[in-house]
């Protein structure tokens, strides 16, 4: 049995990706998060968790009851906001950031639907290069990934893999690529955003390549080329001069028109779930749950998944 505790638990795994920062978020200690987690999967006779050293990833059992978690969460803590609604009338002013490439694509045009079905509500749509650092008063900011804030809340929107892509062209002159380490020997173009560190990624086996004895791997990528632009890459990748790390939400309509192939498709990058962060995990107010719920009806199923509902950018 599944307890109000365990969903919480795993809402602030979700939200973290660490059981230090989980543990903050919950006021427990990390070594009382870790037994907690244990003992779920004991119960459910699941391995919802993968433990490393630079964090933890939730396996697919444990994203689905994270979804599901957040959802009924979602439903428990925002029923005294409901009851006290007394009229179906949305109103007020409701600030939005999102990230330019996303919030362009996807975030502007359900931003015109909910104009359209709720007038009386002001919306502000923020578009930042790094949403959090242009999140002061904001009451949703969109994420690519989880925060690694425990300052916010996420909700979960829609699944967002992340892809390894170069052109075709650039595909055929490569005269080896089995393995992530054969990565070095080529090319590759970043995308520098968020103050991250883009060059680093961590590869896990998937399909064949998921073999008893085959691990993870981090892999240091190297290149002349960057940008903080998500299109310019993608077209420096489509024009042939190098191997690009995108977001499946990006990189699906170009590999449908045939502009990116993917790479090492037996090999598995950390993916980067569409998140809604709220800043309090509280009284969500009434204009917050009308996005929230319009948001998941525009994500399900996930356009970029479903090429009659994706008009590529």
């Amino acid at each position: 049995m599944i307890e109000l505790e365990d969903m919480r638990l795993f809402r602030a795994l979700g939200g973290s990706r660490s059981l230090a920062a989980a543990a903050r978020v919950l006021n427990l200690t990390p070594p009382a998060v870790s037994v907690r987690l244990q003992r779920l999967e004991e119960r459910l006779g699941l391995q919802l968790a993968v433990r490393e050293a630079r964090g933890v990833t939730l396996t697919d059992e444990g994203v689905k009851l994270l979804q599901e978690s957040i959802e009924i969460l979602e439903r428990i803590e925002s029923i005294a906001t409901r009851v006290a609604e007394q009229s179906g009338s949305v109103s007020g002013h409701l600030r939005i950031v999102a990230p330019f490439g996303f919030g362009r694509a996807h975030i502007a045009p359900l931003v015109r639907e909910l104009h359209l079905q709720h007038p009386n509500l002001g919306v502000s749509l923020v578009l930042a290069e790094s949403p959090l650092s242009a999140a002061s008063g904001a009451d949703v900011v969109l994420s690519i990934g989880t925060a690694k804030s425990s300052s916010w809340v996420g909700h979960f929107l829609a699944p967002n893999e992340r892809f390894l892509c170069a052109s075709p062209e650039f595909a055929r002159r490569m005269d080896r690529l089995d393995h992530p380490t054969d990565l070095q020997r080529y090319e590759c173009l970043t995308l520098r955003e968020n103050d991250e560190d883009v060059t680093r990624l961590r590869f896990m086996p998937d399909g064949k390549a998921r073999r008893p004895g085959v691990k993870g791997i981090t892999v240091r990528l190297s290149g002349s080329l960057s940008s903080n632009d998500g299109t310019v890459i993608s077209d420096w990748a489509a024009d042939g001069l190098g191997i690009i790390e995108r977001s499946e939400w990006s990189a699906a309509g170009l590999i449908a028109a045939g502009k990116l192939v993917r790479l090492l498709p037996e090999w598995r990058l950390e993916p980067a779930p569409i998140m809604a962060l709220l800043p309090s995990r509280h009284a969500i107010t009434n204009r917050q749950r009308i996005f929230l719920e319009a948001a998941k009806r525009a994500f399900d199923p996930a356009p970029w998944r479903h090429p009659q509902r994706f008009s590529p950018v």
